[in-house]
């Protein structure tokens, strides 16, 4: 019930998500994961299926190219260690990855680019969505956000410098 009654207040704040997350410490309670010296990984609140982590810069830009090579490269290989810990501890059969830029295009939050990594699993699609308009999530945050913050860990820092980690639930 709580993550019903606060679906309904997303982007209801004034503000930007991600820049009010960017100098959170990590954990459960904000699902941050891990921050880094270019951005951070992040659970989604409203995920599309178990595990849908983002990675958002600290910098508030639709620009895709970053500020500098580094913070690029820092960027992808956060995306890359979201999907190498997916990998490690639910064994997805595929990922989605990708930016939504614009409201039209799906964007939730707007203007602050940011990128999705989406576990997929063959035939993990259902009707739910469609006739109901309602996602069936077969893990609570907290207990994913504790996997996944324990798989990290156990990942070697390749592209990133881990600044600070979250702690499980």
């Amino acid at each position: 019930m709580e993550y019903l009654r606060q679906a309904g207040e997303e982007g209801a704040g004034d503000g930007c998500l991600f820049c009010g997350l960017a100098e959170a410490r990590p954990g459960v309670e904000n699902l941050v994961l891990e921050r880094y010296a270019a951005g951070f990984l992040m659970l989604n609140a409203f995920p599309y299926t178990g595990g849908h982590m983002m990675v958002a810069p600290y910098r508030h830009s639709d620009s895709l190219l970053g500020e500098s090579a580094e913070e690029r490269a820092e960027i992808q290989a956060a995306v890359e260690r979201a999907r190498r810990a997916l990998l490690a501890e639910y064994a997805p059969h595929g990922f989605n990855v990708g930016v939504n830029l614009g409201r039209p295009a799906g964007a939730g939050v707007v203007g602050h680019a940011h990128w999705h990594v989406v576990p997929r699993w063959t035939g993990d699609t259902n009707f739910m969505p469609v006739l109901a308009e309602t996602r069936v999530i077969p893990e609570a945050l907290p207990e994913t956000y504790r996997r996944l913050a324990e798989a990290l860990r156990r990942l070697p820092e390749e592209g990133v410098t881990v600044r600070e980690r979250g702690h499980g639930a």
